[in-house]
């Protein structure tokens, strides 16, 4: 079998934010948190920003282009329409960032958040999403017909902090090879987030294996793979993890769903195939197409030591014979 351990280790590497990426994100939510709980305008409804999404959950993969602030009003009351309270928040934050030294408006207003351009941080943007608080303990965000729906998103980094525990660390490191994949492999929808939950929830159920990254790599493929089968054939919806008895849906055409479908599924037979290999070269060459370029367009996933670009052993290496006292540097296993 092809492990290959050590390089889906710098394969991860590869994928891992940048070091300004990982200064950038939290500077701009601190701008924007600062223009929120410093205006007059929302006082009266205790805004109290926290960030959220992926890179709050560290699952966040090379480059780093948004960052969610889910801007919790404690005190709002529920006469509030939603439409008000996104025209607010975008006179506050466009007050606050007008535009960029070129001219460009900072801010817009979305159907269901204010997005703010950091033009300063390569193009990073922050998503500020307006929530109001429930007798329940939960949270309500706008729709994009202009009402309130029921959410909980804070409770998905306590279970991905829990869900990494149990596979030693693993879940996290998984959630971004398969964030990675899906980026390779689809051209836009279903997004991360969905490979992310799919991902928990074949964790859930035991079907993801816990015997080592490259197995775990694999049989998340495949689960995701199955999943989605599902979908496409009768509509299942994803349970939603923070919320017990919810679902969640993903924004996609009928054409997007087959195609994730039939790529997947792909993609878990290329990953199996690679797994049950002999040959380190074949193996890491199907791993390299699987994981593709990071966001600066660097290659992912390596060649092991003593093979060409091509999964052909080198010359040297490939004349070795048993009984060759000299070798050339590094071991003779799968990675």
């Amino acid at each position: 079998m092809a492990i290959l351990s050590n390089q889906f280790s710098k394969a991860l590497e590869s994928v891992e934010p940048s070091p300004d990426d990982k200064a950038n994100a939290p500077k701009a939510h601190q701008e924007v948190r600062a223009s929120l709980t410093s205006a007059d305008d929302l006082e009266s409804w205790g805004v109290n920003p926290v960030l959220i999404g992926s890179y709050k959950r560290d699952v966040s993969i090379r480059r780093v282009k948004d960052v969610d602030v889910f801007c919790r009003m404690d005190d709002i009351g529920t006469e509030v329409a939603a439409s008000t309270v996104l025209d607010t928040f975008y006179a506050v934050l466009d007050s606050s960032f007008g535009v960029d030294s070129d001219g460009n408006k900072r801010v817009k207003r979305q159907a269901r958040s204010i997005t703010i351009e950091f033009p300063e941080f390569d193009g990073l943007h922050v998503d500020a999403v307006p929530a109001r608080k429930r007798t329940d303990g939960y949270w309500e965000i706008p729709t994009r017909d202009g009402q309130w729906q029921m959410t909980n998103p804070e409770e998905l980094t306590t279970l991905k902090t829990a869900m990494n525990e149990t596979y030693d660390g693993d879940y996290v490191r998984l959630v971004k090879l398969v964030r990675q994949t899906r980026r390779t492999i689809l051209d836009k929808r279903p997004g991360g987030l969905f490979v992310e939950l799919a991902l928990y929830d074949a964790c859930v159920n035991s079907r993801v294996s816990k015997d080592g990254l490259t197995i775990g790599y694999v049989t998340a493929l495949e689960s995701i793979a199955d999943y989605l089968g599902d979908k496409v054939a009768w509509g299942r919806s994803l349970p939603d993890p923070t919320m017990p008895g919810q679902t969640l849906t993903f924004r996609a055409t009928d054409k997007q769903w087959e195609a994730a479908r039939d790529r997947f599924r792909s993609a878990a037979t290329k990953a199996r195939e690679a797994y049950t290999q002999t040959d380190a070269g074949k193996a890491a060459v199907a791993f390299r197409e699987l994981l593709g370029k990071n966001g600066d367009g660097d290659i992912v996933f390596p060649m092991p030591p003593g093979y060409n670009e091509d999964g052909t052993k080198r010359e040297s290496a490939a004349l070795i014979t048993p009984g060759t006292r000299n070798v050339p540097a590094g071991d003779r296993r799968f990675g």
